[in-house]
């Protein structure tokens, strides 16, 4: 018996620590691999997004579009091209940040939890999702300033049609920076007009947008499934009953996507006037740029493309956590069950061995 529990300690250390491994290793994976399907799906309403909130350096800030004006005009200028453009850099960064943000917060947040007690629950939460964005910042960053540079731009006939100067549209005159054919071409012409500068314009309103955003949005969806727990646990009688993670994932992440989104559009919009905006300086800086906002545009400016914005990240949210939370449970069962299977030969030829001593 005594040999018995012994081999049982061993093969429950074993199975964690090819689990523990694993499970990193995996989480990197998936989480870019969610991140990107996101990104990929949703590419068309971020574009509607971006060109609601960059329309004022565009076009000054008589005559803009609302919502549906603005998918109408993208339809009959750019066709359904124009909806894509920049799909390449954007699911480039939503790769890299995906990788990042599900591959470091589990790590993360058993540290935060063993070597500090008092942040537990949700600041844990909070700050595990923030240091997993702001580590894919490096990479999502420049991809994003692409994206938007070419989500603004649509095709060549209409880039061309338009002239800008000094962030207003006049005719005739200089436009903001060269049209861009793609991804590498993009990242070229900035880096030769701007430099590294160029590249990550932005890059600290980009870190006061997503820090909190990721920090929120980890915090909430954990907060939704500890209600979700209560409730299954008080609401319901059957035991054999309960959530699917998958399903729980999918509604959870939807709506922890959507109230983050919401209460950090102020932030995505300077993020995204400062990144469109080019060489031609309209904005000095963050403070500038939102003081300016906010005075010539009022409540509406520093809000405009909210819905937009909660439409794009409610599914792809959704479809994110979805994925991972699909992966999770699937993928664990199987590796335990293998590691399982390795430990009870391991056993057997232990127990063999002692038979013939």
């Amino acid at each position: 018996m005594a040999v018995q529990r012994i081999t049982s300690n061993e093969a429950q250390a074993s199975k964690n620590v090819s689990h523990d491994h694993f499970f990193l290793w995996r989480e990197f994976v998936w989480g870019a691999v969610a991140g990107a399907f996101g990104e990929g799906v949703m590419h068309p309403v971020d574009t509607i997004k971006t060109r609601l909130q960059s329309q004022a350096i565009l076009n000054g800030l008589q005559n803009q579009k609302n919502i549906l004006q603005m998918v109408q005009y993208v339809w009959k200028v750019d066709g359904l091209k124009g909806f894509y453009r920049g799909a390449i850099p954007g699911i480039t960064g939503s790769l890299a940040t995906g990788a990042t943000y599900f591959g470091v917060i589990e790590s993360t947040k058993k540290w935060i939890e063993d070597s500090h007690p008092s942040l537990r629950g949700h600041w844990a939460n909070f700050i595990a999702g923030a240091v997993g964005d702001t580590l894919g910042s490096f990479v999502y960053v420049p991809c994003e300033v692409m994206k938007q540079r070419m989500q603004v731009q649509g095709t060549i006939t209409s880039w061309s049609s338009v002239s800008v100067k000094n962030g207003i549209a006049i005719n005739p005159g200089t436009q903001m920076y060269d049209y861009y054919t793609g991804m590498i071409h993009a990242g070229c012409s900035i880096w030769k007009t701007q430099g590294l500068k160029g590249l990550y314009a932005g890059y600290l309103s980009t870190l006061a947008r997503d820090v909190p955003f990721a920090g929120l949005m980890v915090m909430f969806y954990e907060a939704l499934k500890d209600v979700t727990k209560y409730v299954e646990q008080k609401g319901i009688s059957s035991p054999n009953w309960r959530v699917n993670h998958s399903f729980e994932g999918l509604v959870l992440g939807g709506l922890a996507g959507g109230l983050s989104a919401y209460l950090t559009t102020p932030l995505d919009v300077v993020k995204t006037r400062l990144q469109v905006q080019g060489s031609t300086l309209r904005y000095s800086g963050w403070l500038d740029a939102i003081c300016s906002i906010w005075a010539t545009e009022g409540m509406k400016g520093i809000f405009r493309g909210s819905i937009p914005r909660i439409t794009w990240y409610i599914p792809a949210s959704a479809l994110t956590f979805m994925a991972v939370e699909f992966l999770r449970d699937h993928f664990n069962e199987r590796v335990s069950n293998d590691n399982l299977r390795d430990v009870r030969r391991l056993s057997v030829d232990k127990k063999s061995l002692q038979e013939v001593a």
